[in-house]
């Protein structure tokens, strides 16, 4: 109790010296301030005020004029903002050579310490073994495409179909033979040498000499074809001939291959031939003499080795059927077939 009264006492003598010292001390700071040199204080200045975006599009300059040039060159007619790329650096190249000493520079003279005047080190042009190109090399192939055996209802017999060539790839000698032996005859063989020279990169032209074997006279004529690869990759043969006696003929082949496998081909064909004049002595009629359609299914055990069978079908028209009817033969026959393709 003591204690409390004693710190009472002491708080009651400290607050009125507090309070005394509060009010002096406004007027002391201000006395000892009187003297002082306040120009050496800087004053303070506000922070400059930034350009809004509004501020900075009015103070653009002016745009200036563009020039612009005309244009006259072919369907570009009309103006355009004048260039200045490439053409007039290129020109003010060219101008700020001018007057340059070039002489210095090396003509056509070799220097005396080159390895030799026209710098190919003793090397001279030469071909290259292996390097050859055989463009213009001569080269052959032997195909007999029907090796084959017919048998059909009115008999059997042996049928050939073959070609060779042999030359260069503008100029070739080309031989074919076509015929068939029957009954232990030849009934008939036509066989052509031509002259082969291509026009275009998938046909050629055929100009040669043909001439027929078999029952009655020989023929020979002359004939000029077209032979070659068809759109949709139809091999195609066209032949026209003349023969003696105002005799005329043509010929028309066509053949397709479809790659059933790799080594299993299916390969239609189709044959017309036409005759401009009667020859009852071979047994001809005038105009559509006959048309065969084959269709043969061969095995390629080697590219250049497949046997095959097939189906023929014969027809003879006109003039033709009723010779053959008169000699105790049919107009049409089907022939089933088997033979060897092969090619070297």
């Amino acid at each position: 109790m003591n204690a409390k009264l004693a710190f009472v006492l002491h708080l009651s003598r400290a607050l009125p010296v507090a309070a005394a010292l509060t009010l002096a001390l406004p007027a002391i700071a201000q006395d000892g301030m009187q003297g002082m040199d306040m120009s050496q204080i800087p004053a303070h200045k506000p922070a400059p005020k930034q350009p809004t975006n509004k501020t900075k599009k009015l103070e653009q300059p002016a745009a200036q004029p563009v020039e612009r040039e005309r244009l006259h060159y072919g369907q570009m007619i009309g103006e355009r903002p004048a260039s200045h790329g490439l053409d007039k650096g290129r020109t003010h190249g060219m101008s700020s050579m001018q007057g340059m000493d070039v002489s210095s520079m090396q003509g056509g003279n070799a220097p005396p310490d080159a390895r030799s005047p026209d710098y190919s080190d003793g090397y001279r042009y030469a071909s290259m073994p292996g390097m050859d190109m055989s463009g213009n090399a001569p080269y052959g192939m032997l195909l007999l495409d029907q090796l084959e055996y017919a048998h059909s209802n009115h008999g059997n017999g042996v049928v050939i179909n073959g070609q060779a060539w042999y030359g260069t790839d503008a100029n070739r000698l080309w031989l074919k033979a076509e015929g068939e032996r029957s009954g232990g005859k030849l009934e008939d063989l036509r066989t052509e040498a031509l002259w082969d020279h291509p026009v275009t990169p998938y046909w050629s032209t055929q100009l040669g000499v043909r001439h027929d074997f078999g029952e009655g006279p020989g023929r020979t004529w002359a004939a000029l074809g077209m032979q070659g690869l068809a759109p949709y990759w139809f091999e195609t043969e066209a032949t026209v001939y003349v023969g003696q006696s105002g005799h005329t003929a043509a010929r028309f082949e066509a053949e397709y291959e479809v790659l059933l496998t790799q080594r299993l081909i299916l390969q239609p064909k189709l044959e017309i031939n036409l005759y401009g004049r009667d020859d009852p002595q071979r047994g001809i009629g005038s105009g559509l003499s006959d048309a065969e359609f084959g269709l043969r299914l061969r095995y390629e055990i080697r590219r250049e080795f497949a046997p095959y069978i097939g189906v023929v079908r014969l027809q003879r028209f006109g003039y033709t059927a009723d010779f053959v009817r008169a000699a105790g033969g049919n107009a049409d026959e089907t022939q089933i077939v088997a033979g060897i393709r092969v090619w070297f």
